[in-house]
């Protein structure tokens, strides 16, 4: 019977593990309404004052996704927040 319980444990521990990976894949699929999206010119001026080149801005899994180059010169592809500009995630490319 312990060993029964242990497995139990385990097995719905494993589970509630797998729903947290697949929670964060969905993070990435935004919700939020059209009209509270900032606009392309609003997320370009604010990376380009942070110091980025922006060279393309488009719409990817309900966010955007900025292409730019950074202070160093590195190349950035970075998944930003609609609504609030907030970088979700960003990659470094190479020159």
């Amino acid at each position: 019977m312990k060993k029964l319980l242990i497995h139990l444990v385990l097995a719905v521990g494993l589970m509630g593990g797998a729903g947290s990976a697949f929670a964060s894949d969905d993070e990435t699929q935004l919700n939020v309404p059209r009209d509270k999206w900032l606009t392309v010119t609003q997320v370009t001026e604010k990376f380009t004052a942070q110091g980025y080149d922006v060279r393309q801005v488009k719409i990817e899994k309900g966010a955007y996704e900025v292409y730019a180059v950074a202070k160093d010169g590195k190349r950035v592809e970075v998944l930003v927040h609609p609504g609030t500009g907030e970088i979700l995630g960003d990659e470094a490319g190479e020159d």
